[in-house]
């Protein structure tokens, strides 16, 4: 274990915060508590530490109920850019409701530091570390274990089931991307989604690292979780907002195809009027979207009830 260490600032890294802060005015400000608590319940305890096994350090906030014994685990990844310290209201929501929940973010070694990278994982020890953390709480149950992502973390979430299917027992993937050459190579319509996109492209192409165009196609074809469906055997619930021009309901819509042509059990709640990343930003839809969630872990998990409801 490590202690928290500083994010180092690139040249890249600041054009892309300018960019960024230029284009955030095109929609509004994540609220990450919207339809979550803003504290935790009197009996939910809470924790944070850092785990490294190189190439990547990941930083985990943990919460659970008090002296609930061994109770199902889910692991969260926020979209792309937050850290763990942002799914915090998620986490209580979730251990108030009987489940051990842990949210991570990842530094990946480059070039001597590490740094946040749209390509943090490169490997299947990458993907499934955070699975192996849950095995340092005794609270855990490892044969419950269920991945809830956003955006980024949504297809952090997909493709460690893929390459842990016997560990991974039900997926929730809101917003994903799940074919980054097909995402890649598209167009989009408005001024905003045209620079968030043109934006997440040249980010994209930067981090990569690769050094020819051949080499990144095969990156993101690796980084793509429409290509490893065939290994998904976890019942996944996709969660996409029906007006997310950024992230098309296509990406989610043709994944969930693939699943269910190989016979597993997959849902798709397109939510009406959904732009992106409704789920932090508008109330109604996010509120919807969380019940559809909350029941999808229970079908699957079987969170114990809170004593008395």
């Amino acid at each position: 274990m490590l202690g928290r260490g500083s994010n180092p600032t690139t040249p890249t890294t600041i054009l892309i915060l300018l960019a960024a802060a230029w284009i955030a005015g095109c929609s509004s400000t994540p609220d990450h508590y919207l339809v979550h608590p803003r504290e935790p319940a009197p009996d939910v305890v809470t924790w944070e530490e850092n785990f490294v096994r190189d190439p990547l350090v990941i930083h985990v906030r943990g919460a659970r109920r008090e002296n609930r014994g061994r109770s199902p685990v889910a692991i969260v990844h926020p979209e792309g850019g937050k850290t763990a310290d942002e799914m915090q209201g998620i986490l209580w929501d979730l251990a108030a409701r009987g489940y051990v929940a842990i949210a991570a973010d990842y530094r990946r070694l480059i070039k001597g530091k590490y740094q946040r990278n749209y390509f943090a994982w490169r490997s299947s020890t990458d993907l499934t570390l955070i699975i192996d953390v849950t095995r340092a709480y005794p609270e855990a149950d490892q044969n419950r274990i269920g991945a809830l992502g956003f955006s980024e973390g949504a297809v952090v979430s997909l493709l460690m089931a893929a390459h842990d299917p016997d560990r991974i027992k039900a997926v929730v993937a809101y917003y994903p991307i799940t074919d980054f050459p097909h995402w890649y190579a598209g167009e989009r319509s408005g001024l905003c989604s045209r620079a968030l996109f043109a934006l997440g492209r040249w980010q994209m192409r930067v981090e990569s690292g690769a050094s020819s165009d051949s080499d990144f196609q095969a990156m993101l074809r690796l980084a793509s979780p429409l290509y490893m469906a065939e290994f998904v055997r976890a019942p996944v619930l996709f969660v996409h907002g029906a007006q997310d021009t950024l992230l098309p309901p296509e990406e989610s819509e043709r994944m969930a195809e693939r699943l269910k042509a190989s016979g597993d059990t997959t849902e798709l709640l397109v939510v009406p009027g959904g732009e992106r990343l409704f789920n932090f930003r508008q109330p109604e839809q996010a509120t919807h979207a969380w019940q559809a969630t909350l029941a999808w872990l229970v079908r699957y998990l079987h969170p114990t009830p809170r004593a008395g409801g």
